[in-house]
């Protein structure tokens, strides 16, 4: 038996950028802190958080502070948390004021009532639940601001196809299996490059960019948002896991059917009981990183 086991992802992208080294460097300090916890014994929710609010915190990703920013130049992200053990999930949706959106889904879910929150009333709920809140200005990074501004000045171009080139790494997410055998995923997103205020993408939606269960698996995706709610992506990888398949044949045979169905490109990282990764990807790179109990050191790569 080999667990624990994490595995993190810093987006699906479309080549390798001035930012991948620092992205790597990211993975392997998400991997890290989501190790650390598991390693003394703690729990897989607890160790997909901890990574995540890791990714959240370095501007080379696509969340929290360096998110991308919409066609009115603002941060809007979205994020949800799933526990294996007992289906609970926690989710926020175009969220501004709060650096890191993960800590805010996973207090969701712990509070127990509701699922998700969006927009204003997740943001006045966050301080209610002892989650940090900042001026939304403040998640917004100079890179992105030039980005934004090169794009908005191409006169009459309002909209970019995320599946041909953003400007930016996709969604960061992070799946774990603690020794327990309890499973838990995490996905955390400033969305898609220059999106009209108010979209809501995968990361959010249970069972499209996030799913756990511990009688099979945990997933997080990465990529066009729409064309992976379309799929039920993470939810149709861990289902795949059933038979006793390995991660990485499930999560291969999930990126197959996301693109043969929509035609989209993206991403998935894939945990199983055993302690089993697996990952898949249909653009140029990856940015990933993982960690098991058979292994001396995390692996990471582009």
């Amino acid at each position: 038996m080999v667990r624990p086991a994490l595995i993190v992802h810093g987006g699906a992208g479309s080549r390798p950028t001035e930012l991948s080294a620092a992205q790597c460097a990211g993975c392997t300090a998400a991997v890290e802190a989501g190790w650390q916890i598991l390693r003394r014994g703690g729990g897989a929710v607890d160790a997909v958080c901890a990574a995540v609010v890791s990714l959240e915190n370095d501007a080379a990703f696509n969340a929290g502070r360096g998110s991308c920013l919409t066609s009115a130049g603002t941060v809007e992200m979205d994020a949800s948390v799933m526990d294996g053990l007992t289906l609970r999930a926690g989710a926020a949706a175009v969220v501004r004021g709060v650096p890191n959106p993960v800590r805010l889904a996973r207090a969701i879910m712990d509070a127990g009532r509701h699922l998700m929150f969006a927009g204003p009333e997740a943001e006045q709920l966050a301080p209610v639940l002892g989650i940090e809140t900042c001026p939304p200005q403040a998640l917004v990074t100079e890179r992105q601001q030039q980005l934004w501004r090169q794009h908005a000045s191409r006169a009459g171009d309002t909209s970019i196809n995320p599946a041909t080139g953003g400007h930016a790494a996709g969604t960061v997410g992070a799946v774990a299996v603690d020794s327990q055998g309890h499973v838990a995923a995490a996905t955390s997103t400033g969305g898609v490059f220059f999106k009209l205020p108010g979209r809501v993408g995968d990361s959010a939606v249970i069972g499209a960019g996030t799913y756990a269960d511990d009688a099979l698996g945990a997933a997080s995706a990465t990529g066009l948002g729409e064309a992976i709610i379309r799929t039920v992506l993470a939810y149709r990888v861990v289902e795949m896991l059933r038979d006793g398949r390995d991660p990485a044949a499930a999560a291969r045979m999930g990126i197959q059917a996301l693109t043969q169905r929509t035609g989209a490109t993206g991403g998935i990282i894939a945990v199983d009981p055993l302690g089993r990764v697996g990952y898949a990807a249909s653009t140029p790179q990856m940015t990933l990183g993982y960690m098991r109990a058979d292994l001396r050191e995390a692996v990471i790569q582009l």
